[in-house]
Protein backbone atom coordinates (compact mmCIF):
# COMPACT_ATOMS: atom_id res chain seq x y z
CA UNK A 1 0.00 0.00 0.00
CA UNK A 2 1.38 3.31 -1.01
CA UNK A 3 0.99 6.78 0.44
CA UNK A 4 0.30 8.67 -3.20
CA UNK A 5 -2.27 11.07 -3.93
CA UNK A 6 -3.99 10.57 -6.67
CA UNK A 7 -2.99 12.83 -9.52
CA UNK A 8 -6.10 15.24 -9.52
CA UNK A 9 -5.31 15.91 -5.80
CA UNK A 10 -2.61 17.97 -5.82
CA UNK A 11 -3.13 20.70 -2.84
CA UNK A 12 -1.01 24.23 -2.76
CA UNK A 13 1.67 23.72 -0.91
CA UNK A 14 3.74 26.83 -1.69
CA UNK A 15 3.99 30.62 -1.96
CA UNK A 16 6.16 33.43 -3.59
CA UNK A 17 6.56 36.82 -3.42
CA UNK A 18 8.62 38.67 -5.58
CA UNK A 19 9.74 42.41 -4.57
CA UNK A 20 11.91 45.06 -6.20
CA UNK A 21 13.23 45.88 -2.88
CA UNK A 22 13.29 42.54 -1.12
CA UNK A 23 14.79 43.84 2.38
CA UNK A 24 11.99 46.74 2.73
CA UNK A 25 9.32 43.34 1.41
CA UNK A 26 10.63 41.75 4.49
CA UNK A 27 10.35 44.09 6.96
CA UNK A 28 6.56 44.85 5.55
CA UNK A 29 5.60 41.32 6.20
CA UNK A 30 7.81 40.82 9.38
CA UNK A 31 5.86 43.15 11.16
CA UNK A 32 2.79 42.71 9.09
CA UNK A 33 2.03 39.38 10.16
CA UNK A 34 4.97 38.66 12.36
CA UNK A 35 5.93 36.42 10.30
CA UNK A 36 9.20 34.35 10.93
CA UNK A 37 11.73 35.13 8.12
CA UNK A 38 14.98 33.75 7.50
CA UNK A 39 17.16 35.75 5.77
CA UNK A 40 19.92 35.16 3.22
CA UNK A 41 21.56 36.52 0.04
CA UNK A 42 19.03 34.67 -2.76
CA UNK A 43 15.30 34.11 -1.43
CA UNK A 44 14.42 34.41 2.50
CA UNK A 45 12.62 31.69 3.79
CA UNK A 46 9.41 32.17 5.21
CA UNK A 47 8.54 29.56 7.88
CA UNK A 48 4.61 27.90 8.34
CA UNK A 49 2.21 28.85 10.59
CA UNK A 50 0.80 26.92 12.90
CA UNK A 51 -2.53 26.16 13.14
CA UNK A 52 -5.78 25.15 10.43
CA UNK A 53 -5.99 24.73 7.67
CA UNK A 54 -4.51 21.56 8.57
CA UNK A 55 -5.43 19.47 5.28
CA UNK A 56 -3.29 22.41 3.52
CA UNK A 57 -3.69 25.55 1.41
CA UNK A 58 -7.32 25.93 -0.44
CA UNK A 59 -8.23 28.55 -3.12
CA UNK A 60 -10.42 29.77 -6.40
CA UNK A 61 -10.19 30.95 -9.70
CA UNK A 62 -12.16 33.97 -10.91
CA UNK A 63 -12.33 36.08 -14.30
CA UNK A 64 -10.55 39.17 -13.68
CA UNK A 65 -9.09 40.64 -17.43
CA UNK A 66 -8.10 43.78 -16.19
CA UNK A 67 -5.90 42.38 -13.28
CA UNK A 68 -3.93 38.43 -13.95
CA UNK A 69 -1.95 37.36 -11.09
CA UNK A 70 -2.24 35.47 -7.50
CA UNK A 71 -3.35 36.77 -4.59
CA UNK A 72 -2.41 35.93 -1.31
CA UNK A 73 -5.25 35.77 1.25
CA UNK A 74 -3.50 35.38 5.13
CA UNK A 75 -6.24 34.77 8.29
CA UNK A 76 -5.57 38.14 11.02
CA UNK A 77 -7.50 38.25 14.33
CA UNK A 78 -8.58 41.75 13.86
CA UNK A 79 -9.47 43.17 10.13
CA UNK A 80 -9.52 46.57 11.29
CA UNK A 81 -6.63 47.02 13.12
CA UNK A 82 -4.79 45.03 10.30
CA UNK A 83 -5.91 47.45 7.78
CA UNK A 84 -4.69 50.32 10.04
CA UNK A 85 -1.43 48.60 10.62
CA UNK A 86 -1.03 48.09 6.69
CA UNK A 87 -1.43 51.49 6.67
CA UNK A 88 0.99 52.68 8.91
CA UNK A 89 3.83 49.82 7.09
CA UNK A 90 3.50 51.70 4.64
CA UNK A 91 0.49 49.51 2.59
CA UNK A 92 -2.68 50.78 1.86
CA UNK A 93 -6.05 49.86 2.24
CA UNK A 94 -8.15 48.70 -1.27
CA UNK A 95 -11.11 46.83 0.22
CA UNK A 96 -13.30 47.40 2.88
CA UNK A 97 -14.63 44.06 4.89
CA UNK A 98 -17.23 42.51 3.74
CA UNK A 99 -19.11 39.06 4.14
CA UNK A 100 -18.23 36.83 1.13
CA UNK A 101 -21.47 34.38 1.12
CA UNK A 102 -21.94 31.64 2.95
CA UNK A 103 -17.94 32.37 3.88
CA UNK A 104 -15.54 34.30 6.03
CA UNK A 105 -15.45 38.15 6.24
CA UNK A 106 -12.43 39.83 4.17
CA UNK A 107 -10.78 42.92 3.41
CA UNK A 108 -7.91 43.57 1.20
CA UNK A 109 -4.17 45.61 1.48
CA UNK A 110 -1.98 46.54 -0.99
CA UNK A 111 1.94 45.93 0.52
CA UNK A 112 4.33 48.88 -0.18
CA UNK A 113 4.95 47.53 -3.85
CA UNK A 114 1.89 46.87 -5.12
CA UNK A 115 0.79 43.26 -4.29
CA UNK A 116 -2.79 42.97 -3.31
CA UNK A 117 -2.91 40.81 0.02
CA UNK A 118 -6.40 39.70 1.44
CA UNK A 119 -7.08 39.50 4.87
CA UNK A 120 -9.51 36.88 6.53
CA UNK A 121 -11.13 37.27 9.81
CA UNK A 122 -9.96 34.42 12.48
Amino acid sequence: MTNEQPDWERPVVFFQIRAKDAKAMRAFYREMFNWQIEENDFAARIAPGVGPPVEGLGGVMVPDADTPGVSLFIQVRDLQESLAKAERLGGKKTADPFDVPAGPTIAQIADPEGNLVGLVQQ
